[in-house]
């Protein structure tokens, strides 16, 4: 469709010379999410004036067999002068008893004078190719699919695209509190240190967020049981009770090796917690992290994957263990903008929770937005950081904190940006 018009919707009028193929191609029209709107009784009344006895001039449209080229050309012309459908879909099949057929038809088409006002798209069944470009006589071309499926996929995408390129461009926030330099500093020891790249260690990761102003829950790293309820004892929330993490480089996921604790009260709980860590992985166990047990609220994911063309993604959804299971997740490229970030936090499925229901009160939204744009920041400042994952984030009414940070660097350099330019 690149050589067509702009797709202004989804409203298609299909036009054939077969009523059950007219038939099979709103259906596929149907299943690609296109509308197949009703013809105004003046645009009816219009279209029997030049189409043959018989005509059925709903939608689809069809012509019959017994349609010449001339009846078809006018057909068409006319639909896209119609100003209640954005598209027109011709299904073209042989038949015995036609007056005219095949390449005949098709001429009809592509002859037409004049640019024409809405795109028009063609599927020949007999055609032995997916799809082919026909040459028209105004200079553009007319795409022809072998199969109705693959020309309505074609004109939702073609839709979709104009939706997108009219959807507001928005301006990138200037965010404070953003220590640039500090962070190429913390990237580059990091990569000197490890040529080949890697997670990093959780003290690292937190002076990383910490240059972008990314809320963290307070933490203590403890690589000793004294050091353990130490740590506990400071942490302790209102209801003091803590939460112990292992950590030894390589581990990823946490839940999966049982190397969290949680609800732990008083020094005992915490003493048998670590010694539970070092039974079980003594030989791997660096230390462990201990951190106040977390408020009740709405577990929520958000990270960046670095593509190789495209630079950084900024993904959002739902957190927890059922972040992966479920896969309701969002992205956007970054650096993104305000209407970006606003876009990212309502597609998902899950959204209309963060923003109260049933009586409930809505996650501190501003709070989601700054994490989101701090996040896109540092993915944009830094082409080391290959990828980066919080998880769970936690979302309440009164804040928003990263529960638990993953952050992975590699010696990258940043990308040509005309390469990522979509517009």
């Amino acid at each position: 469709m690149h050589s067509q018009p702009p797709l202004a919707g989804t409203r298609v009028a299909v036009v054939t010379n077969a009523g059950g193929v007219g038939v099979l191609t709103a259906d596929a029209c149907a299943e690609a999410g296109l509308a197949l709107p009703s013809l105004t009784p003046e645009v009816a009344d219009d279209l029997r004036t030049v189409l043959p006895t018989g005509a059925a001039v709903g939608n689809p449209v069809d012509v019959t067999a017994a349609a010449t080229e001339e009846q078809l050309a006018r057909c068409v012309d006319r639909l896209i002068q119609y100003g209640g459908i954005d598209a027109v879909l011709v299904t073209l099949v042989p038949t015995a008893v036609a007056e005219a057929t095949g390449d005949v038809l098709v001429r009809a088409l592509t002859q037409a004078p004049g640019r024409r006002a809405r795109p028009v798209a063609v599927v020949r069944l007999e055609q032995d190719v997916p799809v082919t470009l026909l040459p028209a006589a105004d200079g553009t071309t007319l795409p022809s699919y072998a199969e109705p499926q693959a020309a309505a996929r074609a004109l939702a995408h073609a839709a979709r695209r104009s939706a997108w390129l009219a959807h507001p461009l928005g301006t990138v926030p200037d965010l404070d509190g953003i220590a640039t330099a500090r962070a190429h500093e913390i990237a580059d020891t990091y990569l000197t240190a490890h040529p080949e790249g890697g997670w990093l260690d959780p003290r690292t990761c937190a002076q990383l967020l910490g240059c972008y102003g990314i809320p963290q829950i307070p933490w203590a790293w403890a690589e000793t049981e004294e050091d353990a309820v130490l740590a506990a004892r400071r942490l302790r929330g209102p209801d003091g009770r803590v939460v112990m993490k292992a950590y030894w480089p390589g581990l990823l996921h946490k839940t999966e090796e049982h190397a969290v604790h949680l609800d732990l009260q008083g020094d005992a709980q915490v003493r048998a917690a670590f010694r539970d860590f070092d039974v079980r992985f003594g030989h791997l166990l660096k230390s462990v992290i201990v951190q106040p047990l977390a408020a009740r609220g709405t577990e929520l994911f958000a990270g960046v994957v670095q593509d190789e063309v495209f630079g950084p993604l900024v993904l959002f959804g739902l957190g927890g263990t059922a972040t992966e299971v479920l896969a309701d997740h969002a992205a956007r490229l970054a650096p993104l903008t305000d209407h970006d970030v606003h876009d990212l936090i309502t597609a998902p499925r899950y959204a209309p929770l963060l923003l109260g229901t049933r009586g409930s009160r809505p996650v501190d939204l501003p709070g989601l937005e700054q994490l989101l744009l701090r996040l896109s920041r540092m993915a944009s400042d830094l082409p080391q950081l290959a990828e980066a994952d919080f998880n769970p984030v936690l979302a309440t009414p009164a804040a928003v904190t990263v529960l638990d940070a993953r952050v992975r660097l590699l010696p990258r350099r940043a990308q040509n940006p005309y390469l990522r330019r979509l517009r």
